[in-house]
């Protein structure tokens, strides 16, 4: 078996294939740390990702597999962090919401406890699949059909839209800031889905996350001048404090957008079982485990 994609996607389902016995490849274009994944700012929150009513199943089972792995923080980079997202109503929101324990109305928002994975370590610790006998290796796909295995599992991302190929994917270009942090321990969003800018402020142990941008169809992954100063200038509004925080570093990534996620088993002319995880917009933290789960499922020789 091949999974194609070695983002946060892939490696969770491919952990979950190898951990259940399967023999599971990698394929990877890039190392984890070069993707998207790696540029995510790590909150656990459905965010830009369709459709709902399955979202949000995907969404609260990885919320308790995180909520497992944040006892061991510095393993697997999962913490449980207080914060508030400003702006949103309980009303505005899914069935999902009256199951995460805590999620409570403050005075201009929502307030809860919940998962922030710092995504470098967090993705170092999804290469356990290799003690389950699983590998990665950088390859280059240009044709789903041709990769060499009875099942393969797409996790393309924003790949799959050459390689489907499925122009309904698209690229929500994503900036953030990084900086050091001045003693901000909670994290805060105020996010516009319908706006191209949104603000947030994300802990991490060593440094603090702030956001961003959500620009659609916008391919360029250089940092933007003047969109890293209006994101400062956004979260300093709300934490004064990190107006004087020096910049460590500037990231672009591209989220892998779709009007709703893609999670299906395909069968190919020649009898091979083809299954797409993929589209998860804004949201592939948030979903994936949940998504691997049903992934994991529809590549099972037993499905159907």
């Amino acid at each position: 078996m091949i999974v194609v994609g070695g983002g946060v996607a892939g490696l969770t389902t491919a952990v979950l294939l190898a951990e259940s016995g399967r023999r599971v490849r990698v394929w990877a274009r890039e190392p984890a740390e070069r993707t998207t994944s790696a540029v995510a700012g790590g909150l656990w929150w459905p965010y830009r990702i369709e459709p709902e009513p399955l979202v949000g199943a995907w969404a609260l089972e990885s919320l308790r597999v995180y909520q497992e792995l944040a006892a061991r923080p510095r393993e697997t980079g999962v913490r449980l962090v207080d914060g508030v997202h400003h702006g949103a109503h309980l009303a505005e929101l899914g069935a999902w919401a009256g199951r995460v324990a805590g999620l409570r109305a403050v005075a201009g928002g929502l307030a809860a406890r919940l998962p922030v994975a710092d995504m470098p370590v967090h993705l170092a610790w999804l290469r356990r699949l290799e003690r389950a006998a699983g590998t990665v290796e950088l390859r280059e796909v240009a044709d789903l059909a041709a990769v060499p295995a009875a099942v393969v599992v797409n996790c393309a991302g924003l790949g799959a839209r050459s390689l489907v190929p499925d122009p309904s994917v698209r690229p929500v270009r994503g900036q953030l800031v990084v900086v050091e942090n001045p003693g901000v321990t909670e994290w805060f969003t105020a996010v516009d889905d319908s706006s191209a800018a949104s603000t947030y402020v994300i802990p991490q142990p060593d440094r603090l996350l702030l956001g961003g941008t959500a620009e659609e169809d916008d391919w360029n992954l250089e940092p933007d001048p003047r969109a890293a100063a209006s994101i400062v200038a956004r979260c300093a509004s709300v934490r004064p404090e990190v107006a004087g925080a020096r910049i460590l570093a500037h990231r672009v990534g591209l989220r892998p957008a779709r009007s709703v996620v893609r999670l299906e088993r395909q069968l190919l002319p020649d009898g091979r079982v083809l299954v797409h995880n993929y589209g998860h917009g804004g949201a592939g933290v948030t979903v994936a485990w949940g998504c691997a789960r049903e992934a994991a499922r529809l590549a099972s020789p037993a499905y159907g």
